[in-house]
């Protein structure tokens, strides 16, 4: 609640030391305290991408910005540029820096990060890189930039980066990503039950007007 302190309580009244026992403070409506981001897990969905991963667990995904700071995301749909690179959607590079030779066939990636490609003939995987994560003690003090990235603060604490699979840390799931937390069913049902208890009090306060409306009628 906003108040606009009139007369403070407590403040002197008087130069012989009384003092206002209660004061007046006037009513300025109210406002958000705060915005709490659900940082719970969405439920994975396959797609067969060749570059896409999900978290399962916690952690995020590192991406270098064109500024030079780090961003993290749980989104992984990612590809590869023309030089190989795994970048974001819109190119930004994921890190550690990840580069896919241009021969490449087919890419693994294990659920502790390690991405293997295996390239025109040869039978035998190539170990290209491997994926760490980050994880912060305050997920909710992160910094939505959009595009589903989010940078540290002073609220959310330093990164702690680490490798997937290890204990704190998600395991990788390779060709799916992660679709939306929200709980649509859940949601909407609140919408309804939000707009039924309006429409509840509108009715008790129509019926109160038509009731007080009668009483002066008899009385008139």
């Amino acid at each position: 609640l906003l108040y606009q302190n009139v007369e403070r309580m407590g403040a002197q009244s008087s130069t012989q030391g009384t003092v206002v026992p209660t004061g007046i403070q006037i009513g300025a409506g109210v406002k958000a305290g705060a915005v709490y981001r659900v940082t719970e897990q969405g439920t994975p969905t396959q797609t067969g991408g060749r570059f896409d991963m999900a978290i399962e667990g916690r952690g995020y995904f590192q991406i270098l910005l064109p500024s030079g700071e780090t961003a993290y995301t749980r989104a992984g749909n990612f590809s590869a540029n023309g030089e190989g690179q795994l970048v974001t959607e819109d190119g930004y590079t994921v890190q550690p820096n990840i580069t896919i030779p241009q021969d490449t066939v087919d890419v693994q990636i294990s659920k502790s990060g390690q991405v293997q490609v295996f390239t025109q003939g040869n039978a035998t995987p190539q170990t290209v890189g491997q994926l760490e994560l980050a994880t912060f003690f305050n997920d909710a003090g992160l910094e939505a930039i959009g595009d589903n990235m989010l940078l540290e603060t002073a609220a959310s604490g330093a990164a702690n980066v680490g490798t997937p699979g290890e204990v704190g840390f998600g395991e990788i799931l390779h060709k799916y990503t992660e679709a939306s937390n929200v709980d649509a069913v859940s949601e909407i049902s609140a919408l309804i039950i939000a707009q039924r208890a309006y429409e509840m009090n509108s009715k008790v306060i129509t019926t109160a007007d038509q009731m007080l409306s009668v009483s002066a009628q008899v009385k008139s």
